[in-house]
């Protein structure tokens, strides 16, 4: 089978709730990521077959298929055609898999892939609760899944929850944990990690025009001891405020081709796609996926997690990455080392393509050769990709 190779990743940096990137429209957001990688790259507009894209509320501003809406406030062409996906929080992942699977096939040469969500215009939640105030079904309102799960909420809060308790995750391995993603976060930032992948931005903040280059939410000076005082989600729970990962608005993308397009444009790879996997797990749990996914990846690529220089798997709460951890024999400092959603936010729909960036660019930095990136989703399932760097 064909290779599909990763040119470049960018993203912009996250904005909080109410912050920056708030009153950016989010196709406006997927413009800027988008153009960033033909003016990186210097890829002809004309001759990217496609755009995957990734969004979760897929409601108002991020309605009307997002990845056709981000083309048209792009340098792109109208030729170019564009669709969004929903993976829920690993969209942005299956919009790249989608994207290495196309070119994999060999149907397909030059595919941007990527997400954008801006979380303040269309909040978390909305896309279920507009409909519901307007009398429509709710989506676990099917008589066979109420009958299949009497009583089940699908709630996140509840699976990070069950997800910790099943595997021993204690209150102050998630405090720390947390309290470890802001200050890795920050060393990042000091020490250059993210200058390959954030596209600085301006932005109009009340009538001043503001450099937007690093995540909104991240506290340069994390305090340990108002983290242990949070009181938990639920009562008698461990997960707090701190231990979940922020609300954020964001776009990211990466440009993947072919190796004739490497070689009929001249183009030089960062990386490849070594191997991909989707699963579903326990729908109540919700956010156990990453697990069983993780071991499906590694069983049919070969590979063990030894093999692996680093890994990201998202912080949508503090358990599940800890829980991946123990599950699977990580070395938790191999694990999210630029920090993770809990300080740098979890724009939904562009967190899969965020990763993949960060996971490349970091893996380069190092010099290493494996990566891997696993992210829980809604309802149980999760996608799993690991990325082979390539070097001169």
């Amino acid at each position: 089978m064909a290779d599909a190779y990763i040119v470049d990743a960018v993203r912009t940096a996250g904005g909080r709730r109410d912050g920056r990137l708030s009153r950016v429209h989010p196709a406006d957001l997927g413009a800027i990521v988008i153009d960033a990688l033909v003016d990186r790259t210097g890829i002809d507009p004309e001759v990217v077959d496609d755009v995957i894209f990734g969004c979760v509320s897929q409601i108002g501003s991020q309605t009307f298929n997002l990845a056709r809406t981000s083309i048209l406030a792009s340098k792109l062409p109208v030729s170019v055609p564009g669709v969004t996906v929903d993976r829920q929080c690993g969209s942005g992942q299956q919009a790249v898999h989608f994207a290495a699977q196309a070119i994999m096939s060999g149907n397909q040469d030059i595919i941007i892939a990527g997400g954008s969500e801006n979380m303040t215009m269309a909040p978390i939640g909305s896309t279920y609760a507009v409909p519901k105030k307007a009398g429509m079904n709710g989506p676990f309102d099917s008589k066979e899944i109420q009958a299949r799960y009497p009583g089940a909420s699908f709630s996140q809060f509840e699976g990070a929850e069950k997800v910790a308790k099943k595997y021993g995750v204690t209150r102050e391995e998630l405090d720390e944990f947390a309290y470890q993603s802001h200050v890795k976060g920050a060393a990042a930032f000091d020490g250059g990690h993210f200058e390959n992948e954030i596209i600085p931005i301006d932005v109009e903040i009340e009538g001043q025009t503001v450099r937007h280059d690093v995540d909104e939410g991240l506290r340069r000076n994390p305090n340990m001891e108002k983290m242990q005082s949070l009181d938990p989600l639920v009562e008698g729970g461990v997960i707090t405020a701190a231990a979940s990962s922020q609300i954020c608005d964001g776009s990211a993308a990466v440009l993947l081709v072919s190796e004739k397009a490497l070689k009929q444009y001249g183009l030089k790879p960062l990386a490849k796609i070594k191997d991909m996997a989707v699963c579903g797990s326990d729908p109540t749990m919700v956010l156990e996926g990453p697990i069983p996914c993780t071991e499906k990846i590694l069983k049919q690529s070969g590979m063990s997690i030894e093999d692996m220089t680093i890994y990201e798997v998202n912080e949508a709460f503090g358990s599940v990455p800890l829980a991946w951890a123990k599950a699977v024999g990580a070395d938790i400092n191999l694990l999210n080392v630029n920090g993770g959603a809990q300080a740098l936010g979890h724009p939904l729909g562009a967190t899969g393509a965020k990763l993949i960036g960060t996971l490349v660019h970091e893996l380069r930095r190092r010099e290493g050769k494996y990566g891997l990136l696993a992210i829980c989703e809604g309802l149980g399932t999760a996608n799993a990709t690991i990325i082979e760097a390539i070097y001169d």
